[in-house]
């Protein structure tokens, strides 16, 4: 596939009904229909299946241990693992992820261990992990920031000559906001190598998508910024994977941005502390659930011939295996040291701040208190 944009006067609104490969009943879409877009490998279908079995089993565990009041807080994303799946399998290993608080299992696939992910849900650290060792940026709370760190760093990697691409996921309701405009307008300025992946869930905390935009769909906003723009069913793991795919190798080889709207949706609440039935129809949900995009790709792969009982319980067992490892790793009490508060504050320690940690740390010596 080829994502190619000669000049802004050839970027036009994209299609209104949202790019699919497969049918949600399992079957492949017409070539006359897939726009251009070919069907991924046998190999590469069957490893997205296998990472949103894991990602789904994983991200159940995290949700019912929260319940349990194991962990703070953690937003689910269940029924999107398709646009997270996609997404982080299409990225290379030197290419960077900008994460929001919703996409700990895009996080997860990327390789960051379990118990580095959850810390911040848990209240240990803002981040658990080195960015670095990574390529993935801490998860963002607040709303689009992430977008525009994301630029920043897509933009110095294209100045300094570093053939990488960078994406950063963002939500629909994050799209209302003055950062993501900020993010979409300087990345379009400077040809920065970014793909946007906007996860239309169709739901900011309790405000429906129709209460967010009058626009025919996210995506049309491309155009006002010289980026194209593409619409894909969001839960179809096999277009997103696709699509991205080619904006990212777009990225790299220098033709600038792109924005991908995935149309999906939130099957669980918002966070463990929303009650969703204030707000929309469980037969809206009952709906969504029946186009579950991991039962759509096991549909089509058993067609096929390539998953059978034998592999899927082989799938199950490994997700199994993942979500007990999450459980231990949960049990043990982490090895917390108060003074950690004071790392990473400055490049350079300010005496101020030196002054307030030999306070805290005698007052912990003056009382005993265990550190690591």
């Amino acid at each position: 596939m080829s994502l190619t944009v000669e000049t802004r006067a050839t970027i036009g609104l994209p299609d209104a009904e949202p790019l699919r490969l497969i049918e949600e009943t399992g079957t492949v879409v017409a070539p006359k229909l897939r726009r251009g877009i070919d069907l991924p490998g046998a190999d590469t279908l069957l490893e997205l299946y296998r990472r949103m079995v894991i990602a789904r089993r994983w991200d159940t565990q995290v949700t019912a241990l929260t319940r349990q009041g194991r962990l703070s807080t953690y937003p689910s994303a269940r029924g999107q693992e398709a646009g997270e799946i996609g997404t982080v399998l299409a990225m290379e290993a030197a290419d960077w992820l900008f994460p929001t608080y919703r996409d700990s299992i895009a996080v997860m696939t990327r390789g960051v261990p379990t118990e580095q992910i959850l810390s911040g849900f848990r209240g240990d650290w803002h981040c658990g992990w080195d960015p670095q060792e990574h390529r993935t940026a801490p998860q963002a709370t607040p709303l689009a920031t992430q977008a525009l760190h994301a630029v920043g760093l897509a933009t110095a990697a294209r100045l300094k000559g570093d053939p990488i691409a960078v994406a950063t996921f963002i939500g629909d309701g994050a799209t209302s906001e003055g950062d993501a405009h900020e993010a979409f307008n300087f990345a379009g300025v400077w040809r920065a190598p970014i793909v946007f992946v906007i996860q239309n869930n169709q739901f900011a905390i309790s405000v429906p998508l129709s209460k967010q935009t009058h626009s025919r769909m996210l995506a049309d906003r491309a155009v006002g910024y010289g980026i194209p723009g593409f619409h894909v069913d969001g839960n179809d793991v096999a277009a997103v994977y696709a699509v991205v795919s080619a904006a990212l190798a777009r990225a790299r080889t220098g033709d600038g941005p792109t924005i991908i709207e995935c149309l999906t949706y939130r099957v669980e609440p918002h966070t463990n502390s929303d009650d969703p039935s204030r707000y929309r129809d469980s037969s809206d949900v009952e709906l969504w659930r029946k186009r579950d995009p991991i039962e759509r790709l096991a549909r089509y792969l058993e067609s096929e011939g390539m998953l059978g009982d034998e592999l899927r319980r082989s799938f199950v067992q490994e997700a199994e295996d993942a979500a007990t490892a999450m459980r231990d790793t949960l049990n043990a009490e982490p090895a917390l040291d108060p003074l950690e508060l004071f790392d990473h504050v400055y490049n350079v320690e300010r005496p101020a701040l030196r002054e307030q940690r030999d306070a805290l740390a005698g007052e912990l010596d003056e009382n005993g208190s265990a550190r690591s």
